[in-house]
């Protein structure tokens, strides 16, 4: 750990040990020649775990893992503008997911800028974007003070990635100092005069409906929810969600249906939307003749605070100002018996059920098969879900992985479709590196099933041979366990139920890293 009083820290050991010194506890990382005095500076700071991804889009998963589970941003190593871009898509889902994460993104030496080497790029063009922060410590001495001020930004006002560019002679350059160990800002709280205008629109709607997401989807956000859904207010989360506790034991509200059509037709009827940690509901995509804002004709719409509040406390405050003391009833542990036949993502939920270890932590890209999984599970033992909140497929095996490393005395479980898997397939081997306890189970159909799907939805008409290869995977088939084994992760391939539930059994029950190739229909 270097000394904050000695004046011959490089900008590298200002930077690094600034960020340990604000409790940033891990590092992922692909790092390339303009990073080299990070990597040393590391090297240096035991605080740190540092852990090396192939590939630039596992590093930025991993850290969204970790930090939805420890509540506290890791650092990306990302080698300049061209690293950020591949990068991008999982910080595109953090974002969506607003997961507080630090990715510090090398640069030429300011000097070398000006000569246009084959890597120079607009770093702060092509990452400002999507970064919550960004600035370039241009020079030595402001390395710690804008590591401090990364480490806060990540946080809020409303939390999610930060980018701080660090130029190589500013890396490499002694004059160094320390940032200050700073108190990042807490999430937000709404007024009471918010709370009061919800209580009233409450009492004069028919058929109230309130959207969550955030703190509301912990455990004590669920105990609130509980008591607004038993004083008649129907609860629902978002599709897709950052982290919820499930489970026997916990409160499960409904959640918001994918396709417009279908959202549209269950929330017929609501004449209020509350939303709480989130915003009203809309589409992924647009549709010839369908909704574009999922919200029914004639509902009011009542903000009760963004990402950047305290859900779970909104929710407390509202039932303590409706007087709502009852709770509506929570799940009970159901155990179902082991699957039989086909092996279908049904069968799947079903053996997790059986199988998932209390306090298991699940990291959902199962994409078309990933719904049929989840509803089977809503009674197994409690745990954590995470979700793909960005759309940008290729985020369930990274964030598995930073959800092992950031909690490693749980059984982590990586849901994901071939094709999804196929773009951060990586992660296997920094999974067989770090010894990371993740079960990963990829759906097997050798198509992107959720585009087959979209075809029809969207009008686009019959495929004909183009169109029908630009949706399958097939043809050379993916060997799964062969990939998974060749990355050091132990593999089995399961085409019924019974020989899944046994594979899944037997992957449960050891640590360490274990992938199951589930050959389910297409």
């Amino acid at each position: 750990m270097a000394d904050p009083q000695n004046e011959t820290l490089t900008g590298a050991e200002a930077l690094v040990s600034t960020l340990a010194n604000n409790g940033v506890s891990a590092c992922f990382a692909n790092p390339g020649t303009s990073e080299m005095h990070l990597v040393t500076a590391l090297d240096g700071e035991p605080r740190i775990r540092s852990v090396l991804c192939l590939f630039e889009g596992v590093a930025t998963g991993a850290a969204d893992g970790y930090a939805r589970i420890s509540g506290t941003p890791a650092m990306t190593l990302l080698h300049l503008g061209a690293g950020y871009m591949n990068a991008g898509a999982n910080i595109h889902n953090a974002g969506r997911a607003n997961t507080p994460m630090i990715n510090v993104i090398g640069d030429h030496a300011v000097p070398h800028l000006r000569y246009d080497a084959p890597l120079t790029s607009d770093i702060v063009g092509l990452a400002g974007p999507n970064s919550r922060w960004i600035k370039s410590a241009n020079r030595v001495g402001d390395t710690g003070a804008l590591a401090s001020e990364a480490f806060a930004a990540s946080f809020g006002p409303k939390p999610g990635p930060v980018s701080l560019i660090l130029p190589a002679d500013s890396a490499w350059l002694e004059g160094g100092i320390e940032g200050e160990k700073v108190t990042p800002p807490a999430l937000r709280s709404v007024s009471k005069a918010q709370i009061d205008s919800a209580v009233e629109a409450i009492s004069n709607a028919a058929k109230p409906v309130l959207i969550i997401n955030g703190t509301a989807l912990s455990e004590t956000g669920l105990q609130a929810a509980a008591r607004l859904k038993a004083a008649g207010v129907r609860v629902l989360t978002d599709t897709f969600y950052t982290k919820m506790r499930r489970g026997a034991g916990v409160f499960a509200p409904e959640r918001m249906q994918y396709f417009a059509e279908g959202a549209m037709a269950d929330l017929e009827g609501s004449d209020l939307m509350l939303t709480a940690g989130t915003q009203p509901p809309v589409a992924f995509f647009a549709y010839p003749g369908k909704p574009s804002l999922l919200v029914p004709e004639g509902c009011d719409v009542l903000d009760l605070g963004d990402a950047g509040t305290d859900s779970a406390a909104t929710l407390a405050a509202l039932a303590d100002a409706m007087g709502a003391k009852e709770s509506a009833p929570v799940e009970t542990l159901n155990v179902p018996d082991a699957p039989t036949g086909d092996l279908t993502a049904q069968a799947v939920g079903q053996s997790l059920a059986r199988h998932m270890p209390e306090n298991a932590i699940v990291s959902d890209d199962g994409v078309s098969n990933g719904l049929m999984s989840y509803i089977p599970t809503q009674n197994a033992q409690p745990h954590d879900w995470m979700m793909l909140t960005g759309g940008a497929i290729g985020m369930g095996m990274p964030l598995a992985l930073g959800a092992a490393l950031a909690a490693q005395d749980r059984k982590t479980i990586c849901l994901s479709g071939d094709g999804a898997g196929m773009y951060t397939n990586q992660a296997l081997w920094s999974m067989a590196r770090e010894q990371a306890d993740v079960t990963t189970i990829v759906f097997v159909n050798h198509s992107y099933r959720i585009l087959n799907i979209e075809l029809y939805r969207t009008g686009a008409g019959n495929p004909g041979p183009t169109a029908k290869d630009m949706l399958s995977i097939g043809g050379p088939d993916i060997d799964w366990v062969q990939l998974s084994t060749s990355m050091g992760v132990p593999a089995a391939e399961a085409t019924t139920a019974e020989a899944f539930d046994e594979a899944l059994a037997e992957a449960i029950a050891v640590p360490g890293p274990r992938l199951i190739a589930a050959v389910v229909p297409g």
